[in-house]
């Protein structure tokens, strides 16, 4: 969706009425309403902060920019400001309180899901020494999971 026709006339009023000759001469020569409507294309993203194009022309420079030069000044323009939430009032002997309740809970849901992640090198280890053939990089790893000293050369 392109800016409005009547902000973008409004908008060339205050370039003309700023640049006088430069602006205008700037355009002799070409269609008006193809100027126009390509300016409306290029800020369309401008349709709902329209405070980014008043930025941008509080902050003219001292030329007349080119639309990509416009555009580039309603980029600078400062992000509205937005309301925040008020700081959340709580009392701190309850918050105290929940808090140590999650203590507890966390220190139940740790005891009660023990994994023992090494169960993988464990295994590899038992089949090792019950005989089984196991590939000598695997059983090294194995191995060095579980800190047990390698074997010598011949072992394996």
């Amino acid at each position: 969706m392109s800016l409005p026709s009547k902000a973008i006339d409004r908008l060339f009023d205050r370039l003309t009425a700023t640049y006088g000759n430069e602006w205008i001469n700037r355009w002799q020569g070409l269609d008006g309403q193809a100027v126009k409507s390509l300016w409306a294309h290029e800020l369309s993203a401008y349709t709902n902060r329209l405070e980014a194009l008043a930025w941008a022309l509080e902050n003219l420079p001292p030329r007349a920019p080119n639309v990509i030069e416009f555009k580039n000044l309603c980029r600078q323009a400062p992000a509205p400001e937005v309301p925040q939430l008020p700081q959340p009032k709580a009392d701190p002997e309850r918050l105290k309180q929940e808090l140590s309740k999650l203590g507890e809970i966390r220190a139940k849901a740790v005891a009660s899901t023990t994994v023992d992640h090494k169960a993988w090198a464990r295994r590899i280890v038992g089949r090792f020494d019950a005989g089984d053939k196991v590939n000598p990089t695997t059983l090294r790893f194995a191995r060095e999971a579980l800190r047990i000293h390698l074997a010598p050369e011949g072992e394996v």
